[in-house]
């Protein structure tokens, strides 16, 4: 009798740490695929400050939206590393969805004045800046459907049962999506230079 409970004792046991290690896994799936947005998002951030230089001589008296997407793209790096400490904190991950939705309105305005001055749009500069922002528009858009993907995951393992108790006893937080609200936001901002 004993020789029994001990064995169902065991199984047990080891059943629960099999689910303690899948939620760890998918955590760290979740994690890592956060990572991928980091580099890319850090990437589109990183090439704003060379497209404002490159406009700023020619749209000098639209001060206005340079400085818009200047502050908007400050907010998005800031909302960037919050949600990067933790990507499993709601809070910070709203907080980057609502950054980087000001950085694209920004820049789509940026874009849209930029389509007046036709000096502008024949400068090598702007074009190879225009095409490496939308090259990583796109890959920011798959990062983010890879870690939506991760997230779904994590989430549907960690709330069926049995892994919702393990879950609970060890407190794994429900992971929140990177959405952006408005679907008219989810379009990648149009540049053509031709």
């Amino acid at each position: 009798m004993t020789l029994i409970f001990l064995v169902v004792l065991v199984l047990i046991v080891v059943f629960a740490v099999g689910i303690y290690n899948r939620l760890v896994t998918s955590r760290n799936g979740y994690k890592n695929a956060f990572a991928q947005i980091d580099v890319q998002l850090t990437r589109r951030h990183d090439l704003i400050p060379n497209l404002i230089e490159t406009v700023k001589g020619y749209l000098a008296h639209e001060r206005n939206t340079l400085e818009a997407v200047i502050t908007a793209r400050n907010a998005a790096v800031t909302g960037l590393k919050a949600a990067a400490a933790n990507p499993g904190d709601p809070a910070a991950v709203q907080q980057l969805a609502g950054a980087e939705n000001a950085l694209s309105g920004a820049l789509g305005r940026l874009f849209a004045l930029a389509e007046a001055y036709p000096d502008l749009k024949a400068n090598s500069n702007m074009m190879q800046l225009s095409e490496e922002l939308t090259s990583t528009e796109n890959k920011v858009a798959f990062a983010r459907q890879a870690f939506n993907d991760a997230v779904m995951s994590y989430n549907n393992a960690r709330e069926v049962f049995p892994n919702s108790v393990i879950a609970g006893m060890f407190a794994f937080q429900p992971a929140q999506l990177l959405e952006i609200e408005a679907p008219q936001k989810r379009e990648v901002p149009k540049v053509s230079f031709s």
